[in-house]
């Protein structure tokens, strides 16, 4: 049975637990990714302290459980042992939700005292080359301050057509992505017509998301052009990797992120826990 160490310097965490979530970086990107923000601030994310737990077993890392209050739980690839055990440790704990591997998160909730629901089932994609969409009219361009009106209300339809049972601040994320490595991508045809994120960089690649085509203007190529010019910039800017998640109830995404190069590697489901 693993035994879970807790941590409360940022710093040390991560040199603990770095070299397991590295050996599946792209399934752990979101994690990977938190290491530049949490290390500058460990409050970026909400004014609690960071909950930072590494299961060990003979002194190997086994596996790995992040949550930025008021965000889910984010439990790493493990088997259903070491799930149980981290589920053992935070019973009692107030839980939001847990986002995590399938298999993992179904065996730590198997354990959990309260019970669980499906909010959103996502599959990781990984790309290492760009595959050229067909053209799309416009181009892509930079983030600039008088885009911040409308990358606002795209962000706020984004989350309320993705998550509408969450409450994201826009602005804070805005804030977040503008203030760490990344930016947004903006693709133009005589004005803004669709935004990717970029950023949460790991050691080897970066990830790429938010991706948001307001309705109206979708069924143009705006998307698969712009994800596909940004995903190359993060390439030719020396990293390896990109990584995305799609909804999976979205078969549209899916097919898209395909036809440019992205292949899956991972499913993660999220769960709303009682």
């Amino acid at each position: 049975m693993a035994r879970i160490e807790r941590h409360d310097d940022v710093a040390a965490f991560y040199g603990r637990v770095s070299p397991f979530l590295l050996q599946n970086e792209a399934v752990h990107c979101v994690q990977l990714g938190f290491r530049a923000t949490l290390e500058a601030d460990p409050h970026a994310y909400g004014d609690a302290d960071p909950l930072l737990l590494a299961a060990v077993d003979s002194d190997q890392v086994v596996g790995v459980a992040i949550r930025t209050p008021p965000f889910d739980l984010l439990l790493s690839l493990m088997d259903g042992a070491t799930a149980a055990a981290i589920a053992d440790e935070l019973s009692g704990h107030a839980l939001p939700g847990v986002t995590a591997p399938t298999v993992a998160g179904e065996a730590f909730l198997a354990r959990w005292p309260g019970s669980g629901s499906v909010l959103l089932e996502e599959r990781l994609f990984e790309l290492t080359e760009v595959i050229p969409p067909r053209p799309a009219s416009g181009h892509l361009r930079w983030y600039e301050d008088g885009d911040r009106d409308v990358v606002l209300d795209w962000l706020a339809a984004f989350f309320a057509e993705a998550l509408p049972e969450e409450h994201v601040d826009a602005e804070r994320v805005l804030a977040r992505r503008r203030d760490s490595p990344g930016d947004f991508g903006i693709w133009d045809d005589g004005g803004p017509v669709s935004f990717a994120a970029f950023g949460s960089p790991t050691p080897n690649g970066m990830r790429i998301g938010p991706v948001y085509t307001p309705p109206e203007l979708r069924g143009r190529g705006y998307a698969s052009a712009l994800t596909a010019a940004v995903s190359k910039h993060v390439l030719d800017s020396g990293r390896s990797f990109c990584f995305l998640g799609t909804d999976l109830a979205n078969p549209t995404s899916n097919s898209i992120y395909q036809r440019i190069g992205y292949r899956p590697i991972a499913d993660v489901t999220r769960w709303r826990v009682a």
